[in-house]
């Protein structure tokens, strides 16, 4: 990984850190709270990287701009992310987020 991905990928788990418990964000929010807009598919590159940084990275709080849990296969296991959200209180239908507009965490605005 070059340095230039290290030092973004830094800047997104700090973001995705300070997403509270029971709250979800989107890739693209990600992006643009750290100044990249258009970066969304990096900020998901950096999710499926996280499973192994430390400290640990929430990156099940994260889902796509629908609300729909595109992530969910880099978790080693089809219901892993789901079952981490609804430990949450998150309540998932079919892989998508419901009252997602209610729960979504908007960095830009809440950080």
């Amino acid at each position: 990984m070059m340095k230039t991905d290290e030092n973004f990928f830094n800047k997104v788990y700090e973001v995705v850190r300070q997403i509270p418990k029971g709250r979800v964000t989107t890739y693209g929010a990600i992006a643009k709270s750290i100044g990249s807009p258009q970066a969304s598919r990096m900020v998901g590159w950096a999710m499926n990287n996280s499973h192994s940084v430390k400290p640990w990275v929430p990156a099940h709080r994260v889902v796509n701009r629908n609300g729909i849990l595109t992530g969910k296969h880099h978790f080693g296991g089809s219901t892993i992310m789901q079952n981490l959200l609804e430990s949450e209180g998150i309540k998932v239908e079919n892989d998508k987020i419901l009252d997602f507009k209610e729960i979504f965490w908007n960095p830009k605005v809440d950080l």
